[in-house]
């Protein structure tokens, strides 16, 4: 076998990030690698042959010739299969070649009768995508969901400011700044699960029009359905040479939804760790080094780390956008950019264990997020003051509050002295504290972060509801592996 130091592999991903995603990248391995490919070739070509023996000698299912052939799938290497495209300077008739050599010899002429290379090549992609899919990145996605519930839940009453436009706006809780990527990202996940299951494959040859299969069978499509009912797979509704791209261009996009997804979730963090807001914390051990000259350094890396991997493969949309366009049937403009798809499967794998592993160790600073949520003193208050002032039927309620927020930063005054300064004003807003806030007018005005509306609410109903879909999908993924 060819072995190669990992360290002179020209892409970080089989050097740097294989070693840092070693479990991982190993099992998409076996999905997604030029070794899985072959497997999956060469279990389409099986499945075309048992069919085509079925139909053509109605061999019964106990015949110990027939059921061998389900052992070449694992007899056949790389290297061998390699070795022959050498010669033919064709893959997919390099493998039948090689596939040849392991079944009886009146066999052999069933073996891709009918087919084109793009009905094995086509059918073999659905279901290895959606096998990675299904057991590789759907699971590290639910437990980045997980990870997310479980700190929505446990700091749905931590008062933090809210923000918009980088500026302080009203009070929240950091739960729900959370329970916002738990929808997203859950939503997502659902998505990334239905166009995994809805990739198809063909038996319909050349140009799609079965023309070589209506010469073997008598129903093309029957043959068809029983090729692709051995790989659990649903034919394509229509195709050229190629199965319809837009089933797979689906999953691509909605995978890098997710991508975009976990990318601003790593944005926030990042953010929250600045020196002057420090809200939160990624965790650090006491090996680890922040920078090379200032050993006082604590730098959000694995965030940051996840926004580039976003950055790196985020942007490769475009070329699944280019491979939608294929001419005259069938071009081969697409055989060099679809083999990296594997590699855009490898980065958001690691860009998802990474945010995951972010999560886990996460410190949340309580302290730091209240005392931010009261720098600003009771404007905070203002948008509040405002509402109750207009639900009194003061119609310009909003100017009048905004001219006492500049006075406020004039005077230095808090909103609420000011107030105080006119009495039959202090007296509407107290009436409106009382009935509408459950609050005395104290307890509103020195206690801002109490002013946030359901956000504990919302929490508890959106883990709820996604922890339910969680477990329906981890059910369903265990029932189909």
């Amino acid at each position: 076998m060819f072995q190669r130091d990992i360290y002179l592999n020209l892409s970080p991903i089989d050097h740097r990030y294989f070693i840092a995603n070693r479990e991982i990248f190993e099992k998409l391995a076996t999905y997604i690698s030029e070794a899985a490919g072959i497997k999956y070739n060469t279990r389409v070509e099986i499945a075309l042959l048992k069919a085509l023996i079925h139909i053509k000698e109605d061999v019964p299912q106990d015949n110990k010739d027939f059921i061998k052939l389900g052992s070449v799938v694992e007899q056949i290497s790389p290297e061998e299969v390699y070795r022959e495209e050498e010669k033919t300077h064709h893959n997919i008739r390099a493998l039948v070649n090689v596939i040849k050599k392991y079944i009886p010899d009146r066999w052999k002429p069933y073996l891709h009768l009918g087919a084109t290379s793009v009905d094995i090549l086509d059918t073999a992609s659905a279901l290895a995508y959606r096998d990675a899919t299904n057991r590789v990145i759907l699971p590290l996605l639910i437990d980045l969901e997980e990870a997310l519930m479980e700190i929505a839940e446990r700091e749905k009453a931590t008062p933090q400011i809210g923000r918009t436009h980088g500026q302080h706006a009203v009070p929240i809780t950091f739960g729900f700044a959370m329970s916002e990527y738990v929808s997203r990202l859950g939503k997502a996940i659902l998505r990334i699960k239905e166009k995994a299951h809805n990739l198809r494959g063909k038996l319909a040859g050349a140009v799609g029009a079965y023309n070589a299969t209506k010469l073997i069978v008598k129903d093309p499509e029957e043959l068809e359905n029983e090729v692709l009912k051995q790989l659990g797979i649903t034919p394509s509704e229509t195709a050229t040479q190629l199965v319809e791209p837009e089933y797979l261009l689906s999953l691509l996009l909605e995978i890098n939804i997710a991508f975009g997804i976990i990318a601003n979730l790593a944005d926030d963090l990042r953010n929250l760790q600045r020196s002057e807001i420090d809200e939160v914390r990624e965790g650090f051990s006491k090996t680890q080094v922040g920078s090379s000259t200032m050993p006082q350094k604590r730098n959000p890396w694995n965030s940051e780390h996840v926004k580039s991997l976003w950055k790196t493969f985020s942007p490769r949309v475009i070329t699944f956008f280019m491979d939608q366009i294929s001419e005259h049937q069938r071009d081969l403009t697409n055989s060099a950019s679809k083999r990296f798809i594997a590699d855009y499967f490898a980065g958001f794998a690691a860009a998802t264990a990474r945010m995951t592993k972010v999560l886990k160790s996460l410190r949340v600073n309580r302290e730091r997020m209240l005392k931010n949520l009261l720098d600003n003193g009771d404007m905070v208050l203002a948008e509040a003051v405002y509402v109750l002032l207009s639900e009194s039927g003061i119609d310009n309620a909003h100017e009048m509050i905004k001219q006492l927020t500049l006075e406020r930063e004039r005077t230095g005054k808090s909103l609420w002295e000011i107030i105080e300064g006119d009495k039959n004003l202090s007296a509407i807003l107290k009436a409106g504290i009382e009935k509408y806030t459950k609050l005395n007018p104290e307890e509103f005005w020195t206690h801002p972060e109490k002013y946030r509306g359901l956000s504990e609410e919302k929490v508890e109903k959106i883990v709820k509801k996604y922890r339910e879909i969680l477990n329906t999908i981890r059910g369903e993924l265990q029932s189909e592996n």
